[in-house]
């Protein structure tokens, strides 16, 4: 008899996956079935995602992955990075949904702000202040509002689009700013009260709901009828989910090209220091709060490749990274790390120029080289991570002995050694692949493979994966 097959279609920032995962003698098996870039879009309205180029690639992925199976799926799931979203009306979705990073959304943070001073708003939503998080991009819509009847995220659009149905799923709707993060529920009070209609926002599901099989004519042209079920849908929730760990007194560093850097709490911490720390409260799986800051991450490097090696192919770029690491790895470093939060950093473009102006402005010695600058950026970002890791310990009351580095981070052994050498903790990196584990396993627990309890994910992560030590020297 053929196990259990469950599908992980895994949205990042720059790239997509789709990934089968089988439970097999105690432990999850995994493999990559297809994968497609996610190259944003600039048209004369700003920066948008292709995300009807994106759907297009899951559909092909799912097909693929019905070949791969014996029988058919199980089930599918589906995560993305957080904030962005589509407006629909009559089921129908009313242009291209913005990139985070597109450069409308100041108009947004003025106009929230005009209702509601950050202090409050804080006190609502618990998050940690980005000019680009959902509510603020909201406001930036203008008359765009009137003409929608619902805001769906970007997983949430790809499961209606799969299925039909117009839901919300709650670890990612934690990342709009119109969550109570007491609740767990929208604050439809403060929505009303920054402008923007309640009734754009879709009734909430949990993660382990599922929320239909595929349409008819999807079914069809994958090859097959399956059900979709909402997981973790917001990629750090479900990477946290994979962490490995077996006790409570450690912080993460969810890798990719953002660092979310936190630990995981019982409830949302609220307090003044937590607002003046900039920090966020997200929800977790099984109701939990992650309690984190975003820090610049792997985008710092990928731009700066990206500045080098413009024509290049991702590949090459990848090649080209590895290189740069060891050299940048055999050098001895005397410089200044530097703020790799300072917005000056946000913006696709030249990062090596940008990086070499802070520098240059400060009066502090610049780094030569292509590997330097390489080395500069490991040392900046793992000191970002110690350092906010450290205070997500604090805010929290939390004993934390270890750090768990998962996703494309946990590869990077040079970065990870970094986080070691100036946290003065060991660090586990690893799993790679977190975000598509946790989207699996909360699919297999859905459905009634691994008990139905808090600790059988970890549990089975830890079975099936054997993280890497570093120690500080």
């Amino acid at each position: 008899m053929n196990p259990r097959a469950y599908a992980a279609v895994d949205l990042g920032a720059t790239s997509g996956r789709v990934i089968l995962g089988t439970i097999e003698d105690g432990r999850l098996r995994w493999q990559q079935v297809s994968r497609f870039p996610n190259e944003p879009v600039r048209i004369a309205d700003g920066l948008h995602w292709d995300l009807l180029g994106l759907y297009r690639d899951v559909l092909e992925g799912l097909r693929l992955l019905r070949r791969e199976t014996a029988g058919r799926p199980t089930s599918v799931g589906i995560d993305s990075w957080a904030v962005d979203y589509g407006l629909m009306r009559g089921g129908r979705l009313l242009g291209l949904p913005y990139h985070y990073r597109d450069d409308r959304v100041q108009a947004g943070v003025d106009r929230v702000h005009g209702s509601i001073s950050p202090e409050q708003l804080f006190a609502r939503n618990g998050l940690q202040h980005l000019p680009f998080n959902t509510l603020f991009q909201l406001a930036a819509e203008g008359t765009m509002l009137d003409c929608a009847e619902r805001m769906l995220l970007v997983p949430d659009l790809m499961t209606f689009w799969l299925t039909g149905v117009m839901s919300t799923e709650r670890t990612n709707a934690s990342t709009t700013g119109l969550l109570d993060p007491r609740t767990g529920e929208w604050d439809l009070t403060l929505a009303e009260r920054v402008g923007i209609p309640p009734a754009l926002l879709a009734p909430l599901v949990d993660p382990g709901t599922r929320v239909a099989s595929l349409k008819g004519e999807v079914a069809a042209a994958v090859g097959g009828d399956f059900d979709v079920i909402a997981v973790a849908s917001h990629d750090t929730a479900s990477a946290v989910a994979a962490v490995p760990a077996t006790g409570s007194d450690f912080a993460y560093v969810s890798c990719g090209t953002w660092g979310l850097v936190g630990v995981e709490t019982d409830g949302p911490v609220l307090s003044g220091a937590a607002r003046a720390a900039n920090f966020t409260n997200e929800g977790g799986i099984d109701g939990t709060t992650r309690l984190l800051r975003n820090v610049m991450g792997l985008w710092l490097l990928s731009e700066t490749l990206r500045s080098w090696m413009p024509s290049a192919s991702v590949s090459e770029r990848t090649a080209s990274l590895k290189r740069l690491l060891d050299e940048a790895a055999k050098l001895s470093f005397d410089l200044e790390v530097f703020d790799v939060n300072d917005p000056v950093f946000f913006a696709p473009g030249d990062m090596p120029s940008r990086i070499d102006e802070w520098y240059r402005s400060r009066s502090e010695r610049r780094p030569r080289g292509r590997a330097e600058i390489v080395r500069c950026i490991v040392e900046s970002l793992a000191q970002a991570f110690s350092d906010t890791a450290a205070v997500a310990a604090r805010l929290a009351d939390r004993e934390v002995n270890v750090i768990h580095v998962v996703g494309g981070g946990s590869q990077n052994a040079l970065l990870c050694q970094a986080i070691a050498d100036r946290s003065g903790l060991s660090v586990l990196a690893g799993p790679t692949e977190a975000t598509a584990i946790g989207n699996l396993l909360t699919q297999a627990r859905a459905l009634g493979e691994i008990p139905d309890d808090a600790g059988s994910i970890r549990r089975l992560v830890s079975a099936s994966s054997r993280p890497v030590r570093y120690d500080p020297r």
